[in-house]
């Protein structure tokens, strides 16, 4: 791939920051990355394996939000730039999937013709704050997330009718009330205005129900290969427990289940939790289950009563795992850890909590799930 100017490759990166298309090639951008790998685990583990990247690194996000504002009298939709509260407007965002894209610039219009209220967070006052579109990239279904700041919404009906008969590849909307002063899009209550409220996806061979907050990872074809590696480096023979910590839906404890004895997802959302629920049921997956708890918590009262589990797979936020999570981990005592992060720098500091332990991370297998931005995965491998 050649390296092009930015102007080319995309006419908002300077200004929006949510990643740098155009500044590298591709495959820079792969080798820089496993360099940044290196420099916050590499002493900690030797084996560290070339990223794996996308085929089209392109239009990958199957879940895309944008703000509504509104400059010049005209009602837009964007980011926000970098660091800052000042609004982008952006239509055909080059790492974003395109129909995404398309709803969201039609929803905008449609707030101008039905002359709705945009919420302005410096006076907080106005009604549409948010927009959420999620797609199952197997099943094609697509889920629209209105996010209003009062839960009363003047001619919803009208304006869910105009969406569908723009955009009739839409199979459910959902208005999300968000009534808080908050730099969280997503509020604690729902209204269904269309379709069941969900939607479904294929992943390794399993389908998976996903509400407006569920988290699934936003790569669906680079999921693949991450969950490929993980269920690799658990190295399962069907005679162990394993625990999913940080289990969200249930996707990583799900796809490793026909080869385990058993498997516990362990996940503090209650609504992903009764997803997961659903997902295993929908799977017809009967050697796993699914408790609403803290992770940490949870293995501390396992290990008190004297159980133990064979493998660990924990998937935390970008901010990483904590040290009473290490301890209570290692206090079930698994053979082997599988650790996927989504941050080098936290990865590193969590690998040195385990060191002190006595687990060490035996290789790790970076994956791009985010092109053009600086994000890496990483699938670590740890045992005693």
């Amino acid at each position: 791939m050649e390296k092009m100017s930015q102007t080319q490759q995309c006419p908002y990166v300077a200004r929006c920051g949510a990643c740098h298309i155009g500044e590298k090639s591709y495959e820079e951008e792969l080798a820089q990355k496993k360099e940044y790998v290196i420099r916050h685990i590499g002493k900690y583990c030797s084996q560290i394996h070339d990223v794996a990247g996308m085929y089209y690194p392109y239009h990958y996000r199957n879940k895309v939000h944008a703000v509504f504002g509104k400059i010049k009298e005209e009602v837009v939709a964007g980011t926000y730039a970098e660091g800052t509260h000042t609004l982008v407007p952006v239509s055909g965002c080059l790492i974003e999937d395109a129909q995404a894209s398309a709803i969201i610039q039609t929803a905008a219009q449609l707030i101008q013709s039905f002359k709705l209220w945009v919420y302005n967070e410096d006076t907080r006052r106005g009604l549409m704050r948010h927009i959420l579109v999620r797609k199952g990239a197997s099943t094609k279904q697509i889920m629209v997330v209105l996010v209003t700041a009062a839960a009363e919404f003047p001619h919803k009906n009208h304006f869910v009718a105009e969406l569908r008969r723009h955009h009739p590849e839409i199979t459910t909307i959902v208005q999300n009330i968000n009534d808080k002063q908050t730099t969280m899009v997503l509020g604690d209550r729902e209204k269904t205005l269309y379709g069941p409220g969900f939607i479904e996806d294929v992943l390794m061979g399993l389908r998976f129900r996903i509400s407006p907050s569920s988290f699934y990872q936003v790569n669906s074809a680079q999921t693949q290969v991450l969950y490929k590696k993980a269920v690799q480096a658990a190295a399962l023979t069907g005679r162990e427990h394993v625990i999913d910590a940080y289990c969200g839906i249930g996707t990583i404890g799900m796809c490793m289940s026909a080869k385990a004895m058993h498997v516990t997802g362990i996940e503090l959302n209650a609504q992903a939790v009764k997803d997961a629920k659903a997902n295993a049921k929908r799977n017809n997956i009967k050697n796993m289950h699914f408790v609403a708890a803290d992770a940490t918590e949870y293995m501390t009262r396992m290990s008190q009563k004297g159980e133990r589990a064979d493998v660990i797979v924990m998937d935390p936020p970008r901010s990483g795992s904590t040290e009473a999570f290490v301890r209570a981990a290692v206090s079930l005592k698994p053979s082997r850890i599988v650790y996927v992060s989504c941050e080098p720098e936290t990865l590193g500091r969590d690998l040195a909590w385990f060191r002190r332990e006595g687990y060490h991370a035996k290789e790790a297998s970076p994956v791009d799930m985010f092109g053009f931005t600086e994000c890496v995965e990483c699938i670590c491998l740890i045992e005693r």
